[in-house]
């Protein structure tokens, strides 16, 4: 990828979550208003390849932002080693692990598969060099 394509990446990336918003917003509207519950709702744990603070947040705000979907919380243990020496930020190590809950999850690994497309998506978008492979 390029960071001449980078621009379109994004657009790219915020008209598809537009979409997302629209069709979660329609399904939570729907359920609303009609008899019954379609909800069944889970709680995931995903394991992000995000990088740094930026992406992490704005991955955890875009899931909060989805009608149907709440970010928990986040589990940095295993992603925090020793900071170097000469006392900058700690390196990161592991994986974080993103804790998701969902209205519609159908099984956690649905919803994983949904997570990732939207985290893969999104680092396309604001990553120059674009999505990890």
């Amino acid at each position: 990828m390029s960071w001449l394509t980078w621009p379109f990446r994004c657009i790219g990336f915020f008209l598809w979550f537009a979409k997302e918003m629209v069709t979660s917003s329609a399904a939570v509207l729907k359920d609303n208003l009609t008899p019954g519950q379609d909800s069944t709702p889970g709680i995931t744990a995903f394991d992000s390849q995000c990088r740094n603070d930026y992406e992490i947040t704005l991955l955890a705000a875009l899931i909060t932002l989805t009608p149907g979907t709440l970010t928990l919380g986040l589990n940095s243990d295993s992603r925090v080693s020793q900071a170097d020496v000469s006392g900058s930020s700690p390196a990161k190590t592991g994986p974080l692990t993103i804790y998701v809950h969902s209205l519609y999850s159908g099984s956690a690994d649905a919803t994983r598969e949904e997570l990732r497309d939207m985290e893969t998506r999104m680092l396309r978008g604001i990553r120059r060099e674009g999505a990890p492979s």
